[in-house]
């Protein structure tokens, strides 16, 4: 007789379970999401000021091609006589609800090659 009483609490735990494991997901999907978009952004400062340093003109075009053509990213390269410096900053979109994340930013340096630099 006991038994009867019970019958259905497995469900209801179930049910208000439910919302902490998809929220404990979607943060574990964010957390890949944000550790991805920072190895791009890296990715396109370096070759931003690679190439910028070798073909004057052209590195803030390949920065924003070395990485997914999704992503939003925004390529500043300024160059001096000795270095070249690129900036890349990329938003980084939530997908939890209440979450608001800083832009992924990098910044790399490299020796100006250039002869005429």
């Amino acid at each position: 007789m006991r038994r009867d009483r019970d019958r259905g609490q497995v469900a209801l735990e179930y049910i208000g379970f439910i919302p902490i494991l998809l929220f404990v997901a979607l943060c574990g999907i964010q957390l890949g999401w944000v550790g991805y978009v920072h190895q791009q952004a890296e990715t396109a400062a370096r070759t931003a000021a690679r190439v910028e340093a070798r073909n004057p003109g052209a590195g803030s075009a390949a920065g924003t091609a070395a990485i997914s053509s999704g992503l939003d990213a925004t390529v500043d390269v300024v160059s001096s006589s000795d270095a070249v410096t690129a900036k890349v900053s990329i938003p980084i979109r939530s997908i939890v609800p209440g979450f608001s994340i800083d832009p992924a930013t990098a910044t790399a340096v490299m020796p100006n090659d250039d002869p005429e630099g």
